[in-house]
């Protein structure tokens, strides 16, 4: 009886320390018991008020289903945080909302996004890697109107390889280089340097587009890839991989060479990979391979282990690439460096 009795004290008391050791592994020692939203934060900059990694906050997240839209935050919302059987829980108390009825220009209608939108908005919708079958098949610009070299927004260009009257919107791309997997070197998509957008006007060998905007001139060779329906959202759920995931950095952009927050890099893993929107990886820094000037062998070298540098959260996919936002550094990345399960 004895021996049974210290049994179940044994497991009682193992269950309610469970709940402490979770709030601990959770919670930053320093958390507030509540804050107050203001405009201009992101979910994941509330998160890291609280927890020790900001991705985690939906292991806490209480929905509370009175409310409207019970996952969107609002600036005047507060947060609170609370033991429910001594598990932490943060609830939303719901602020006084100032939105006008007014047309909204973003679809979070106000709400706090997960990252910053600034940030990743250029690369939301746009058709930034094609395969090699699209470039090769896509209408391209032959010449422009009224002897110009190079194309802007008000001119008119002439293309090849449109015979349809429908779609009638075509974004403007640029063929870049490859996208290759950073160990195996096989080609995973090519980048389409966006460039401007464009509308049909007649169809025909060629036919006439009129450029409507554009963010660089168009230059003979230029693509032109439908226009796509996808709506941009900025609103994610922050979570880790599915499965084991292994990959790397291949490219940065806006041309940078030392990587840090808010810089959006390219993967070489993608959907096919399991990765989706939201799938946060931990940056390693890749070990470099040294020679070893002590030994008195010159050819002898030494593989330097990985180190921890970041973490990032994939905010678009493709097939075989994804694109990523580094939200925190803790040291330079580069191109080249690793990305895995956090």
């Amino acid at each position: 009886m004895f021996k049974a009795c210290k049994s179940l004290i044994l497991v009682l008391s193992c269950a309610l320390s469970m709940p402490l050791a979770l709030a601990d592994e959770l919670l930053r020692a320093d958390h507030p018991d509540q804050y107050t939203v203001v405009k201009g934060d992101t979910l994941w900059d509330i998160s890291g008020r609280f927890l020790r990694s900001p991705w985690r906050w939906p292991d806490i997240w209480y929905v509370n289903p009175q409310i409207a839209n019970p996952h969107l935050i609002y600036p005047g919302d507060v947060l609170e945080l609370v033991y429910i059987d001594g598990k932490p829980q943060l609830r939303m108390r719901r602020g006084p909302l100032k939105l006008s009825p007014t047309v909204r220009s973003t679809p979070w209608d106000g709400a706090i996004p997960t990252i910053p939108v600034d940030a990743i908005g250029p690369f939301l919708t746009r058709p930034y890697v094609l395969d090699k079958d699209q470039l090769d098949g896509a209408p391209y610009i032959v010449d422009f109107a009224d002897e110009h070299i190079l194309g802007g927004a008000g001119q008119k260009a002439y293309v090849r390889r449109i015979d349809q009257t429908e779609p009638l919107k075509y974004e403007i791309v640029r063929p870049g280089g490859p996208y290759k997997d950073a160990d195996t070197g096989e080609i995973l998509g090519y980048e389409a340097l966006y460039i401007g957008t464009s509308e049909l006007q007649r169809t025909g060998d060629p036919a006439t587009v009129f450029i409507n905007s554009t963010d660089l001139e168009s230059v003979i060779g230029d693509r032109l890839i439908p226009a796509g329906e996808e709506k941009a959202t900025a609103n994610f759920t922050p979570h880790a991989p599915a499965q084991p995931v292994e990959g790397s950095i291949i490219a940065v952009m806006n041309g940078v060479s030392q990587i840090g927050q808010y810089n959006v890099v390219v993967l070489d893993r993608g959907a096919r990979d399991g990765l989706a929107p939201g799938t946060v990886l931990r940056v390693d820094q890749r070990g470099e391979l040294i020679r070893d000037v002590v030994t008195p062998d010159s050819r002898d070298k030494v593989q330097l282990p990985d180190e921890e540098a970041g973490l990032l959260m994939v905010f678009r996919t493709f097939e075989r690439v994804s694109f990523g936002l580094v939200m925190h550094a803790s040291r330079v990345m580069h191109v080249n460096d690793r990305v895995r399960n956090p």
